[in-house]
C-alpha cells in the first residue's frame, strides 16, 4: 500500500486538476490524478478548445463570403463540409489531450484511471470507469494504475460540471442537443433553437448562424448573455440580428413536442403567450451543474450549496484535508478560474508564504461569438447598484484605425473608474479580438492601476489596443481620437 500513498490526490483531470497536479509536482510532493474518461476534461475534449476550432471554421466562412469587401474573388459557391469541420474540431482537442498526458508523464505524476470515492479522510477508492461516460475524443490510454485504494493526506476534488437539463427537456442525443451533441453533428440542421443565452449557448447559436443555419435563441432574460454589461450586449445583439441570428428575450420555452426528426417548442413569453416554433433539433444551454454525486461527499459531512462544494477562499471544505477547485467549487464555472483557484490551493497546503485568496471580481469572462465579448470587474448597473460613484468612459471601433483596415469596426470599449480614488473597477468590450485584449485590463486591476497611470502609458499604433487608452481619456475628457 506505500505505493498506493500520495501527498495529494486530486480527482479530476480537467484544466483545475491538472494543473494543480503539475504545481503539486513542482512543490516536491508526491501526486496522484484520478481520472475517469480522458486527460483534459471538459475543457480539453468538448469544451473550450474544440469549441473555439468550430468558431473558427465559422470565422472563416464569415469572411469568405465577405471576401469582396476586401478585393478578393472567390469561384463558385462557398459551402460547408461539416464533417471536415468536426474532424478538424477533434484533432485540435486529441492534440492537446495528448500533450496533459505528456506533462503528467514528464512531472511524474501517476494517473489513475477509474472513479473515484472518499471513503474517509485522506482515503479513496477506485473503481471502473463509467459505462455511461460521453465517447472520449480517441480511445483513453490504459494508466498505470487503476482500482483499489489510494491514501493521501490532502485530497482536492476537481471534478468538474456537466449542462444542466430543465424537466420535460431533459436532451436526448438526438433532437435535443447539449454541448456533447452540437459540438460533432452529422449534418446541420437547417432550423436551429438555442434556449439560453450565456456563454455556451451564444457560441453555438454564432457558430451555426455562420454555417448558414437558421438560428433562433431563446433567453428569459430581458438580455442576451445577462452577465454582461448592457451596452455590449446590446450592441453584440444588434450585430448578431444584423448577420441573421433570431434572438427572443423574456421568454421561455415551456414544453417540446417530438417528431421524428424535428422538435416543436412552445416559446412562452412574459405575457403569457405561446407561440409554437418547429425546428430540426434543439440545444439545451441553460447553464451547468457542479458533478458531486457519486463521491462520498455525504457520508463525510462535507457541506454543499446549490450543487457545488462549499470551500473557504484557498479551497477548503468544512472537512480537513479535502479541498475542492474549479466548477465543483461554484461559479465563475471557468476554466482559468479552476487552473488559479488550483495554485491557490495548493501552494496553501505547502504552506508557502504570500498566498493570496483568488479575487473573484478580478477574473476575467470571454465569449466568443461574432462579435467576440469580454469583460472584467463591475457592470456600469453594478456600480451604480454598489452606491459608487462612477466616471465611464466609451471608445467605439469605427474610430480606430486598425479596427477601419481589419474590416471589423463595429464595437466598443468601455471602461468604468472611482470617481474618488481613479481606481479602475471594470471594463467591457464587445468586436474583434476582444479576448485577447481584455487581459491588459485584467493586468492594470490587479496592479491597481489608477487612471493616471493608464493615460501614461504608450499603446502601439496602429493597433486594436489604442482603444483601451481612448476610453480611458474619454472617461476623464481628454478622449483624441473621437
Amino acid at each position: 500500500m506505500a505505493d498506493n500513498n500520495y501527498d495529494v490526490i486530486i480527482i479530476g483531470s480537467g484544466p483545475g486538476g491538472y494543473v494543480t497536479a503539475i504545481r503539486a509536482a513542482q512543490l516536491g510532493m508526491k501526486v496522484g490524478i484520478v481520472e475517469r474518461e480522458h486527460l483534459g476534461g471538459i475543457c480539453l475534449n468538448w469544451g473550450c478548445i474544440p469549441t473555439k476550432a468550430l468558431l473558427r471554421s465559422g470565422e472563416m466562412m464569415d469572411y469568405a463570403h465577405r471576401a469582396s469587401e476586401y478585393g478578393l474573388k472567390l469561384e463558385g459557391k462557398v459551402t460547408a463540409d461539416v464533417k471536415e469541420v468536426v474532424k478538424r474540431s477533434r484533432g485540435v482537442s486529441a492534440r492537446l489531450n495528448g500533450g496533459v498526458g505528456y506533462l503528467m508523464k514528464k512531472n511524474k505524476i501517476d494517473v489513475i484511471w477509474g472513479e473515484a470515492k472518499l471513503t474517509g479522510k485522506g482515503k479513496i477508492t477506485v473503481g471502473k470507469m463509467s459505462k455511461d461516460i460521453v465517447q472520449p475524443a480517441h480511445p483513453t490510454p490504459k494508466g498505470v494504475k487503476g482500482e483499489g485504494d489510494y491514501t493521501a493526506k490532502h485530497i482536492i476534488i476537481a471534478t468538474g460540471a456537466r449542462p444542466r437539463a430543465l424537466p420535460g427537456i431533459e436532451p436526448d442525443k438526438k433532437l435535443i442537443w447539449t454541448y456533447f451533441e452540437a459540438m460533432v453533428p452529422q449534418e446541420l440542421p437547417k432550423k436551429l433553437i438555442v434556449m439560453g443565452s450565456g456563454a455556451i449557448g451564444i457560441e453555438f447559436a454564432s457558430f451555426y448562424n455562420s454555417m448558414g443555419c437558421d438560428v433562433t435563441v431563446i433567453e428569459l432574460m430581458p438580455t442576451i448573455m445577462p452577465v454582461e454589461d448592457i451596452e455590449c450586449s446590446t450592441l453584440a445583439r444588434k450585430a448578431m440580428e444584423k448577420h441573421g441570428m433570431k434572438i427572443i428575450t423574456e421568454a421561455k420555452v415551456s414544453k417540446v413536442e417530438k417528431k421524428a426528426n424535428s422538435v416543436v417548442c412552445h416559446v412562452e413569453d412574459k405575457s403569457g403567450k405561446v407561440t409554437p416554433m418547429e425546428a430540426d433539433r434543439l440545444i439545451s444551454a441553460v447553464g451547468v451543474q457542479g458533478n458531486i454525486e457519486g463521491l462520498g461527499l455525504e457520508e463525510l459531512g462535507i457541506k454543499t450549496d446549490r450543487g457545488c462544494i462549499v470551500i473557504d477562499g484557498f479551497g477548503k471544505t468544512n472537512v480537513d484535508g479535502i479541498y475542492a477547485i474549479g466548477d465543483v467549487a461554484g461559479p465563475p464555472m471557468l476554466a482559468h478560474k479552476a487552473e488559479h483557484e488550483g495554485v491557490v490551493c495548493i501552494e496553501k497546503i505547502a504552506g508557502l508564504p504570500n498566498v493570496h485568496p483568488m479575487e473573484k471580481d478580478k477574473i476575467p469572462g470571454c465569449t466568443y461569438c461574432h462579435p467576440q465579448v469580454a469583460s472584467v470587474g463591475m457592470t456600469e448597473a453594478k456600480a451604480k447598484e454598489a452606491g459608487i460613484d462612477v466616471r465611464v468612459g466609451r471608445f467605439m471601433f469605427n474610430a480606430n484605425g486598425k479596427a477601419i483596415a481589419l474590416g471589423e469596426d463595429n464595437g466598443l470599449v468601455k471602461t468604468i473608474f472611482n470617481k474618488k480614488t481613479g481606481q479602475l473597477i471594470g471594463a467591457h468590450m464587445v468586436g474583434a479580438e476582444v479576448t485577447e485584449l481584455i487581459q491588459g485590463f485584467v493586468v492594470a486591476m490587479n496592479l491597481e492601476t489608477t487612471e493616471e497611470e493608464l493615460m501614461h502609458t504608450i499603446f502601439p499604433h496602429p493597433t486594436l489596443s489604442e482603444m483601451m487608452k481612448e476610453s480611458v481619456l474619454d472617461a476623464y475628457g481628454k478622449v483624441l481620437n473621437a
